[in-house]
């Protein structure tokens, strides 16, 4: 694979997981949020956008590491779940702070797991680093979960 074909993949993977970014764009959290009961260990505000442009640049990157690594043949079997975890991530800002339905976002956030999960599985058929590179990432989607259930719980879900 050429060098300007290798960048394009890159470029479209990082296009790609910036659209995801959009909808947290488009959904910030607002008064409604401000006025929630929180659980201990929620971070401050300003560490929610530095910990997601961090994850969405690795997630780019280990989309393109794996892209670089399956043959063209097995791509689509290969990141099908990683286009669908960016579904399922997308949607959550939408249900948590657009719609306020925590407990449809809480449900939305365990797919959400289950896929990540699913595509560090597939990546690491094909590429350890790609796989390593989404660790993070499953991480901060468990502590959101916690988050997510907390908050849920705390102002009359449970």
């Amino acid at each position: 694979m050429t060098a300007t074909r290798s960048l394009m993949i890159l470029l479209g993977w990082l296009a790609l997981v910036a659209l995801t970014a959009l909808s947290g764009i488009a959904t910030p959290p607002g008064d409604w949020y401000a006025g929630l009961d929180k659980p201990p260990l929620t971070p401050p505000d300003l560490a929610f956008p530095i910990a997601w442009s961090t994850l969405y640049l690795l997630m780019a990157v280990a989309a393109w590491r794996a892209t670089l690594a399956v043959p063209p043949g097995a791509r689509w079997r290969t990141l099908w779940p990683f286009v669908a975890q960016l579904a399922a991530n997308a949607l959550w800002s939408i249900l948590f702070f657009a719609l306020h339905w925590m407990a449809l976002a809480l449900l939305d956030l365990l797919l959400l797991w289950g896929l990540i999960v699913l595509t560090i599985r597939r990546f690491a058929g094909v590429s350890r680093l790609a796989a390593w590179l989404l660790v993070p990432y499953l991480a901060w989607v468990s502590f959101a979960a916690y988050l997510n259930a907390a908050i849920w719980w705390l102002n009359g879900g449970g």
